[in-house]
């Protein structure tokens, strides 16, 4: 074979590898945008127990056909607090069979049918003005790329035959350990198994591979793929490395376990595949899905022991941010693993605990105006700097996000969020309002009647029962209290109408000065409008999937 052959060779190769990830990564990429929200739904809901957990990982994996999307939405889910370890462990076994689903694709070899594939994603695209259908349309376009990538490589792979050198160096490869090693380093470079997986498969094809080498290959490519897990989790807090530790602990005990069967039966093992194997590829693609489905089933019950490990591994605590903690982010930022899947979820998160922070103020300042304490007023004017802080953090984080590639579901709801941290911070605002009629209230001297503490005490009462809903509807999609706020709204409107004209009645009879009075007035006025941001709060996300409903209709 002439150099320019050679060349020719390793160009079609390049090229063909590089068409197969940009397909790879735009097929999953687009599911992710048109399902995403809808998987992670589905990942928070049914995850209550580790085989429905698994189950979840499957589906959710062959859906989105990358196990390394899926293990990094758990780590972040995890690292939220909305998943815990034992659940995570569930999910993680699940994805590592369903990886094993792309290289099953492959096998099929629809090469001959990618550029029908391709040209009716194109004409969805073109035709179609939805979002969703675009990213559909997009996914079409991902995995006919994908296969014209998988006929370039495979083209390039048969002049491979050609090559003494390249022949007799893979002809070579018998020792288990090196394979395992190619395969885990080359799967790390490409990040995905999947792809990794698939180049052993094109060439077991060409028979440039011998079929019990390609086993350990494959148990590298497992091991290898726990990377991207792995650097997701180092900025996040402990639990998010422990379950990442927990996918790379499953693969390196699964991997052990499995060169002991090999080494016991290994002819067997070989054997038993090619018989339910119509070619090489489909021999590969068998031994992946045998293998991980072989792993998940020793492993499985011993599943709370590989969480033990982990926390072993990664011992102690976080310390733990408080909501009045100042200054500082919990579940969003740079110290945090961002993953565009969650990132919306994390968000709504960060929010509950600045509302808390602000509902915690607002109580705080109507106590300092009938205590004066002086301590409770200088706390809330401190606390006040922290939501603001907060609103502005926030703030830039859905700028950012917005950028990102969220999915379609989530991208709705950004600006309804931009409009919940402006009502959480107009609420701490009122609580300064408050805090400065406490202030005047001491420095003047400025008496407030029984009867009037009372009345204010009634009204914070319902002020407090109607923020305590709003965030419940809007952090954790609790409708069950959609009712009760429409309700304490009206109620809160009246008894601010009603307390104004029992005010003007103290004033009329002189029962109240005019600067007790204005205080008064102004801190109901300022608790109604407190219960007009907590409304607000509470319909954000519905609102804005009403008005994306209406758009599209």
């Amino acid at each position: 074979m002439s150099t320019e052959q050679v060349v020719t060779m390793i160009i079609s190769l390049c090229g063909g590898l590089g068409l197969f990830l940009y397909g790879m990564t735009l097929m999953s990429d687009s599911i992710e945008k048109v399902a995403g929200a809808k998987l992670r739904k589905v990942l928070e809901f049914f995850t209550t127990n580790r085989f429905m957990g698994m189950i979840v990982g499957i589906v959710f994996t062959g859906i989105v056909q990358s196990s390394s999307a899926c293990t990094s939405m758990v780590v972040s889910f995890v690292n939220a607090g909305l998943m815990n370890l034992y659940q995570a462990a569930g999910v993680i076994f699940g994805a590592n069979i369903g990886t094993t689903i792309t290289s099953q694709l492959v096998s099929f070899n629809l090469s001959e049918y990618a550029p029908v594939i391709l040209l009716f994603g194109v004409l969805l695209a073109m035709m179609s003005k939805k979002q969703n259908v675009k990213h559909l349309a997009e996914a079409i376009i991902g995995f006919g790329i994908l296969f014209v990538g998988l006929a370039t490589m495979s083209g390039a792979m048969k002049t491979m035959r050609d090559l003494p050198e390249i022949v007799d160096l893979l002809a070579s490869m018998k020792n288990p350990f090196a394979a395992t090693f190619v395969g885990m380093v080359l799967t790390a470079v490409i990040q995905s198994s999947s792809v990794t997986v698939s180049i052993v498969l094109l060439l077991a094809s060409q028979n440039l591979l011998a079929l019990p080498i390609c086993l350990y290959i494959i148990m590298g490519c497992n091991i290898g793929s726990c990377g991207t897990a792995m650097i997701a989790s180092l900025s996040g807090k402990k639990d998010a490395k422990r379950a990442a530790l927990i996918h790379f602990w499953f693969n390196v005990i699964g991997t052990a376990l499995m060169y002991v069967v090999l080494m016991l039966a290994e002819d067997q093992v070989v054997a038993m595949i090619q018989s339910i194997s119509a070619d090489n590829g489909r021999f590969v693609a068998n031994a992946h899905t045998i293998i991980k489905v072989t792993q998940v089933i020793l492993l499985f019950p011993f599943s709370k022991w590989l969480v033990r490990l982990a926390e072993k591994c990664v011992p102690g605590e976080d310390k733990k941010v408080g909501y009045r903690e100042s200054y500082q982010l919990e579940f969003i930022g740079e110290k945090v693993v961002f993953n565009p899947a969650t990132a919306v979820v994390e968000v709504i998160k960060e929010l509950e605990r600045m509302a808390d922070l602000a509902s915690d103020n607002l109580n705080r300042a109507m106590n300092a105006l009938i205590t004066q304490d002086e301590a409770d007023i200088a706390e809330v004017y401190e606390v006040e700097k922290n939501i603001d802080f907060l609103s502005k953090s926030i703030t830039d984080y859905l700028v950012k996000i917005n950028q990102s590639t969220l999915p379609i579901e989530d991208l709705k709801s950004i600006g309804a969020l931009f409009h919940v941290v402006n009502d959480i911070e107009r609420i701490g605002d009122h609580a300064e309002n408050v805090a400065d009629a406490a202030k005047q209230r001491k420095e003047t001297g400025v008496n407030i009647s029984k009867e009037a503490q009372r009345e204010l005490g009634e009204m914070m009462e319902m002020v407090n029962k109607i923020i305590q809903y709003s965030i419940a509807m809007f952090a954790h999609s609790d409708e069950s209290k959609m009712q009760a706020v429409i309700d304490l709204e009206d109620r809160v409107d009246e008894k601010e109408r009603e307390l104004q004209m029992r005010h003007v009645e103290r004033l009329t009879k002189g029962e109240c000065t005019p600067e007790a009075g204005m205080i008064f007035s102004d801190v109901i006025s300022g608790l109604e409008r407190v219960s007009d941001h907590a409304t607000n709060i509470a319909f954000a996300i519905t609102s804005a999937e009403k008005e994306e409903d209406n758009e599209n209709e």
